[in-house]
């Protein structure tokens, strides 16, 4: 197994031990703020929403923490504004599995099209609007696209959100009207007006969380997670087992898997945490050599109906659980199901 690297500097060696690792990340993220300010009624409003429900604000930050750092990496390294790194706190609350009624999914929210026009893929096994790094490289290529075109970082937020097709229309009205073509300026649905002004609310609580009787959990200055080889498929149990993880956090550091078994042809790598600054996934004891030898349980196979559990020996609940078939839906002949491996 390859040896565990920093996904968004592999190139660079990774040392936890230097002092700049232990500082506070909260204060890089307000050290590169550059965005103009937006003010008023709607940022008080937004200011005192989130100011009123600290559990809140707690919860969305933690979970937060896990993938702030790799998200301000890769802000920096385009020396974008670090707002950007805060706008999955607005879009989904950092939320790697948030899927929205309009069936937008991950942390920054990608509609499927949108997801496939910046090439992350949706299939039977991964969906990487889920993957962390893949979805904040695409995020963060949309945003400065759109900052190209528009040439403000509000308008190409209301882009983002609204669509850039509908800020181009509403940008030509209000020119032919003699308006003013701002942010603020444009005529838009209420969802995109209140979007800025969350951001902004959000960005005044980072910079100041005193002044709203909030406090941020400490986030360190160091990778939460590195990223890990695969060179062979294997069970996300097993890989969970060998990383010394319980399932539910290697979940939330993957949590582009759609089932129990990850194929490595289409999946290169998994995260693991930096928990210490000596231990990593590719230190686990006997994690290089299980992960070899782990086999997957799993195997794909064409059903014919109509009890295609009596053939794979699985119970029908499970067998629905892990190929996400819906209880009263029918399996069609040739449906390709993902069933347990015999010994054979």
């Amino acid at each position: 197994m390859p040896e565990a690297v920093d996904p968004l500097r592999p190139e660079v060696p990774l040392n936890l031990d230097d002092r700049s690792a232990q500082a506070d990340l909260w204060q890089r993220v307000r050290d590169g703020f550059g965005m103009s300010d937006l003010d008023g009624e709607l940022v008080r409003n937004r200011e005192r929403w989130y100011a009123e429900r600290p559990d809140y604000v707690q919860r969305m930050t933690e979970r937060g923490s896990r993938y702030l750092f790799h998200i301000v990496e890769e802000v920096e390294k385009r020396g974008l504004p670090t707002e950007l790194a805060l706008l999955p706190f607005i879009e989904s609350a950092f939320n790697p599995v948030a899927l929205s009624s309009a069936k937008a999914s991950g942390i920054w929210q990608f509609m499927p099209a949108t997801g496939r026009d910046f090439d992350l893929r949706q299939n039977l096994f991964r969906d990487d609007r889920r993957d962390v790094l893949a979805s904040t490289r695409a995020a963060l290529d949309y945003l400065e696209r759109l900052h190209g075109m528009f040439g403000d970082w509000h308008l190409a937020l209301a882009a983002y959100n609204w669509g850039e097709g509908n800020v181009q229309r509403a940008i030509a009205k209000n020119r032919r009207a003699g308006l003013g073509t701002g942010y603020e300026d444009l005529r838009m649905p209420a969802e995109t007006r209140w979007y800025v002004p969350k951001l902004q609310a959000v960005k005044n609580i980072v910079a100041r969380p005193a002044d709203f009787g909030l406090a941020l959990p400490a986030v360190a200055n160091h990778p939460y997670f590195l990223a890990v080889g695969i060179d062979r498929d294997i069970d996300v149990a097993l890989a969970a087992r060998l990383a010394q993880l319980p399932l539910d956090e290697f979940k939330a550091l993957n949590p582009q898997l759609n089932k129990p078994v990850i194929l490595a042809a289409g999946t290169r790598r998994c995260c693991c945490p930096t928990t210490t600054p000596t231990t990593s996934c590719a230190t686990c004891p006997n994690t290089a050599a299980g992960w070899r030898a782990g086999r997957p349980g799993w195997r794909r196979r064409r059903s014919s109906p109509p009890r295609p559990r009596a053939r794979v020996g699985m119970d029908e609940d499970d067998l629905r659980e892990v190929n996400k078939i819906p209880p009263r839906m029918l399996i069609k002949a040739g449906s390709t199901l993902l069933v347990p491996r015999s010994a054979a």
